[in-house]
């Protein structure tokens, strides 16, 4: 679903006046279970806690794992009130459906996987960050409207390019690299698979790495419906805690977490440990820190919202979304 369709489809949920059970519902210690989205095939260290039940034993109700396609999905099903907490929603459909009104909040990271969105430069280009105003007059490759859309901004931003002056050209990441391949541009900007055709020919402008250092971010997040936080709260911080421990196990000994994984995300192992290679699972202090939830977040919540309205993805964009962001439940 495109986000503006996803736009569509929430802002008419919400005008019909949907209302979300536990608005109703009296104040009690526990709900009869905590519904949690995820995706199946999307590997991520908290599975460990996740398969040995470790959410059902610390937050002291059953704790049922659901599989979505995709993150509006996942919206849709906190909307309705089916879903409690999402495990790695896209952050783009949390912000779709934040712009749309829908009660729910980002209260942790998931999971950072800068590596595998990047631009990458032709090596016959001789463009490197040095010098990169020498993009300005010339064509770039990049999905128009989403996330790398607008990393590919801050990074120009950064290096001291004027936007205004590089030609962008929409394309998706396998026409994109496509692109790049033939020397159609110079640069071009991809998520996914696409990036190890692009690495063939070019280098990345600039890392993962060097991007999350000046808080230029790739992440998926963890989100819960408002309502829920509000009457739940220790639930919310202590699933936060569970996962906190989770992450730091896995930090410890990935090797004796790959199988278990595997399982959950219905991969095998070699195509798991391949996945994990790129992600990164922030500690809750790094979460709280400036380049994330400390401003970093909210910040690019609103420019991502602008750039996929300039795109037409999305009808309007809220002046703030900070309102939306609650880092108060981290451990």
């Amino acid at each position: 679903m495109t986000s503006k369709l996803a736009s569509l489809a929430l802002a008419g949920a919400l005008a019909a006046g949907i209302v979300l059970p536990g608005s109703l519902a009296l104040a009690q210690d526990k709900p009869d279970k905590v519904t949690v989205a995820y995706f199946l095939e999307w590997p991520t260290a908290n599975q460990v806690a996740q398969m040995n039940d470790t959410y059902s034993e610390r937050l002291g109700v059953p704790v049922e794992w659901r599989a979505f396609g995709n993150g509006n999905e996942m919206t849709q099903a906190m909307v309705s009130g089916d879903v409690d907490i999402a495990y790695s929603q896209g952050f783009v459909p949390f912000i779709v459906g934040v712009s749309n009104n829908a009660p729910i909040e980002l209260v942790g990271i998931a999971v950072t996987y800068a590596e595998n969105d990047l631009c990458v430069v032709r090596d016959d280009a001789g463009i490197t960050q040095e010098n990169a105003k020498e993009l300005e007059g010339k064509k770039v490759a990049t999905p128009i409207g989403n996330v790398t859309h607008y990393k590919l901004l801050k990074t120009l931003e950064h290096l001291g390019v004027d936007s205004s002056k590089v030609d962008l050209v929409q394309m998706n990441p396998a026409d994109a690299a496509v692109a790049l391949v033939r020397g159609d541009v110079p640069m071009a900007c991809a998520f996914g698979g696409a990036i190890n055709r692009m690495r063939e020919v070019g280098k990345p402008l600039m890392t993962g790495a060097e991007q999350e250092a000046v808080g230029i971010n790739t992440f998926d997040i963890i989100s819960v419906r408002s309502d829920f936080a509000e009457q739940y709260p220790d639930l919310v911080k202590e699933f936060l805690v569970v996962t906190e421990e989770a992450n730091a196990a896995y930090k410890n000994s990935p090797e004796e977490s790959y199988e278990t994984i595997a399982k959950a995300a219905g991969m095998d192992v070699d195509a798991t440990k391949g996945m994990l290679a790129n992600f990164g699972f922030p500690t809750a202090e790094d979460q709280k820190s400036e380049n994330w939830l400390g401003g970093g977040v909210q910040e690019m919540a609103k420019g991502v919202a602008d750039v996929m309205v300039q795109a037409g993805g999305m009808e309007e964009a809220l002046e703030d979304y900070s309102g939306a962001v609650d880092p108060s439940y981290l451990p």
